[in-house]
């Protein structure tokens, strides 16, 4: 007991401290590197980057590849219930927040085992797989994947004016008729291709969507993967009492 008192109390001790720094450092500066901060606060690495997790999570520092830690500026965050299904850009506009699209990439390929699994489709079924960086603020804030029969969507369809939602351009055409979202959420460590993508370290935490859209026969028309820098975006449901 008195082991576990003392521990938390030492955890408490390095979050306050780093905290201090954190708030001492101008927006946009890069903090000191990982191996002065364990030496100077008298832990390990793998304990001060669990620690600088948390201020992460916050949103209040972000790590770039190859590069080092940086304080961001303050950010506004998107809100949203997952009753509804909106698209990152719809979100953004509601709190007047100009996001674009990033890197990206379209291929017309064929389908993976668990694609073809997951969208009901015949082995050796041709897909259409966007993959897109979402931008707000001038920083990467989200990487998403989509995954679509080639009958659905077509690399033509991507004009200029697609801005990076499958969703607002599924609901543009109007065909198929969309009708519902299931979605399994989870956190999960960055690969080192989301990282490579989000600009950020390997084993980084992200909250983790992956979704089933369905048109109104039932049928599933997009597979799709979606990685959200945390302390960018917050995420609730309303719930109702059980009787």
């Amino acid at each position: 007991m008195i082991g576990n008192m003392t521990n938390h109390s030492a955890s408490q001790r390095l979050h306050e401290r780093l905290g201090d720094l954190i708030t001492a450092t101008k927006p946009g500066d890069r903090l000191p590197s990982e191996p002065y901060l364990a030496r100077e606060l008298g832990v390990s690495r793998s304990t001060l980057r669990e620690a600088m997790r948390t201020f992460e999570t916050q949103g209040m520092i972000r790590r770039k590849q190859g590069s080092g830690t940086y304080v961001t500026q303050h950010s506004q965050v998107i809100e949203s219930g997952l009753e509804v299904l909106e698209s990152i850009v719809r979100l953004a506009e509601r709190i007047g927040l100009q996001v674009s699209m990033g890197k990206h990439t379209i291929e017309n390929r064929t389908a993976t085992a668990e694609e073809a699994e997951a969208l009901q489709l015949d082995q050796d079924s041709k897909v259409l797989s966007l993959g897109r960086v979402i931008v707000a603020e001038g920083r990467p804030v989200a990487y998403l994947i989509d995954v679509l029969p080639e009958s659905i969507l077509h690399p033509s369809d991507m004009d200029e004016q697609f801005s990076g939602s499958v969703l607002d351009l599924l609901i543009s055409k109007g065909i198929p008729a969309l009708m519902s979202s299931r979605c399994e959420i989870s956190a999960v460590l960055a690969s080192p291709e989301v990282a490579r993508a989000l600009g950020i370290q390997s084993r980084d935490v992200l909250l983790f969507f992956k979704a089933y859209l369905f048109d109104d026969s039932g049928h599933i028309v997009d597979y799709s993967f979606s990685y959200f820098i945390p302390g960018v975006f917050r995420f609730h449901v309303v719930r109702k009492i059980g009787r």
